[in-house]
């Protein structure tokens, strides 16, 4: 967004500008909705609360994209970051979490067998009850750094914390998966 039409009231702008920004905006919503929605759900553990996180998380996007600058860090991050401080609020303003229901699972791949399936299953299952063990720092870098791919700079901005803090809460709950995997006899060397 050009420093032009920074403090420009939508109403103001001409047929064509404003269908320029409705078009960015729609296509900055399509293209981050499912990975905000994901985070949020894995925040708060039920749909209801999620999507009006996502919700929230657009709407402070939209009225705060003025401030964002591009280049400075990836957009990305500076969205999580948004969603991130509105599941803090939401905590803060509801003290209790409350799962509702069961992440759903993707449709089966029709590539592998039953018994695949299973084993992978059960091998998902099992190492979310390890990962649920973690602090929710150590939770959240994991999240951040394995499911979303973000690398240790995005993540310490989402989480608001430095990149050697980051770092350190990856290090450590791997260390803990690890020595948790190596009890249960799941990795060679136990």
């Amino acid at each position: 967004m050009s420093d032009a039409t920074e403090n420009v009231e939508p109403g103001s702008l001409d047929p064509a500008a404003k269908a320029e920004l409705d078009r960015a905006f729609a296509e900055l919503y399509r293209d981050h909705l499912k990975d905000v929605y994901s985070y949020a759900y894995y925040r708060v553990g039920n749909r209801h609360d999620a999507e009006d996180l996502t919700t929230k998380t657009f709407l402070k996007m939209l009225e705060s994209i003025a401030r964002f600058r591009w280049g400075t860090a990836p957009f990305s991050a500076w969205l999580f970051r948004i969603a991130h401080n509105a599941a803090i609020d939401h905590f803060r303003a509801n003290r209790r979490w409350q799962p509702e229901e069961e992440v759903p699972e993707p449709p089966p791949d029709a590539s592998t067998s039953a018994e695949a399936g299973a084993l992978a299953s059960i091998g998902e299952q099992s190492m979310l009850a390890l990962i649920d063990d973690l602090s929710l720092d150590q939770k959240q870098v994991l999240t951040l750094k394995f499911v979303y791919r973000f690398s240790n700079a995005e993540a310490a901005l989402v989480l608001g914390k430095s990149e050697g803090a980051v770092k350190s809460l990856q290090h450590r709950a791997l260390a803990s998966l690890q020595r948790k995997l190596e009890r249960r006899g799941e990795l060679p060397g136990a």
